[in-house]
């Protein structure tokens, strides 16, 4: 025999019928579930964001900036007419949520806004942080394993290694990936930074912080040769200058010694002093002007970045406001006893 099809047949209007005769259950669904959101959203802790916005020095020929603009907006990666650098605008996030960059964050320093109380940014997210409701289970077994566990505590004067992190280090520098967030506009190369926390005040620093120390990154990286030459022609200028004023008392002090003298050896003896004097003084030149170029080397290495909106202090928090939370959740109250209603009325809609 053949198997008889089932059609589904629901409208609109059976499903109000089916709301209506429950009303009243639909109604407390929706309270209660609302009540618990509203809840839950006091029980999380405010979350503040401040924002840094600049612009790095563009590198390479008007010509070929252009012609990279343009391969931007179709969607190609072309790195025409840049110096090499390995560092460029694209890779500055991932450079941000680098291990060595976010230790570089620990020892910053923050003042809370209520209490003016100050700490470096590490002891402040480790043991000056509100939880939210559903952290409070983690952190009690986070706890009770710390002090079950025989590892080795740090010692006073401990200096955080990137390489080797102790478990409360490692923590931090996940907690702090998690509040700092940098993005690169492809297409202007604009850098944003953005930093949260639980304290405005704390946030525009932070934000202020990671911008100059992103800054000192690039600078040192792309001035780490210029400032090599720099220091070897440094050392060459000090040699130079030692063995100039060398020679110079050398023959000052032989010229008042026999200046009455006028025998032929004593005079190429002058001579042969004088003419030593001249090749010091000549090679001190050279390394004078070597020394200068290598400062304007340094100089024209240093990139310049332009802060097109700086840290600032913000006045509302960014979290999710709680009327939002509280007609969502309502929602899903309404929801969820809207689909066991369903559920329970299945049969009603089912055709043989």
């Amino acid at each position: 025999m053949e198997e008889k099809k089932k059609n589904i047949d629901i409208s609109i209007i059976d499903i109000f019928k089916i709301l209506k005769a429950d009303f009243r259950k639909v109604c407390i669904y929706s309270c209660t579930a609302g009540v618990i959101g509203v809840v839950l959203a006091f029980a999380t802790p405010k979350v503040y964001k401040s924002t840094v916005i600049l612009a790095p020095e563009e590198s390479g020929s008007s010509f070929s900036g252009s012609l990279s603009s343009i391969a931007a907006m179709v969607g190609m990666n072309m790195k025409i007419g840049q110096t090499g650098d390995a560092l460029y605008p694209e890779i500055y996030p991932d450079l941000m949520a680098s291990t060595g960059f976010v230790v570089g964050m620990f020892p910053v320093t923050v003042t809370r806004s209520k209490t003016g109380e100050t700490y470096t940014y590490f002891d402040y997210l480790q043991k000056h942080q509100k939880l939210a409701f559903y952290e409070y289970p983690m952190d009690w077994l986070n706890s009770l394993k710390e002090k079950l566990s025989s590892d080795e505590q740090a010692k006073p004067g401990h200096k955080p290694d990137p390489k080797h992190l102790t478990k409360k280090e490692f923590d931090v520098v996940k907690a702090i990936n998690g509040k700092m967030d940098c993005s690169v506009d492809k297409k202007t190369n604009v850098i944003t930074i953005v930093v949260e926390d639980q304290d405005p005040q704390i946030a525009a620093s932070v934000a202020d912080s990671a911008q100059m120390h992103l800054q000192r990154t690039i600078t040192d990286y792309r001035t780490k040769k210029a400032r090599v030459d720099l220091e070897y022609m440094q050392k060459l200028f000090d040699e130079a200058h030692k063995e100039y004023a060398k020679a110079r008392q050398k023959y000052a002090a032989f010229g008042d010694s026999y200046q009455n003298l006028k025998m032929q050896s004593y005079v190429l003896r002058g001579d042969e002093l004088e003419n030593e004097m001249q090749l010091k003084y000549t090679i001190y030149q050279q390394v004078v002007e070597q020394l200068q170029l290598a400062k304007a080397k340094v100089q024209e290495r240093t990139p310049a970045f332009t802060i097109v909106q700086e840290a600032s202090v913000p006045v509302k928090h960014s979290s999710t406001p709680k009327i939002v939370t509280l007609i969502v959740w309502m929602i899903l109250g309404f929801l969820l006893r809207a689909g066991l209603l369903l559920w329970r009325n299945r049969e009603k809609f089912i055709h043989v």
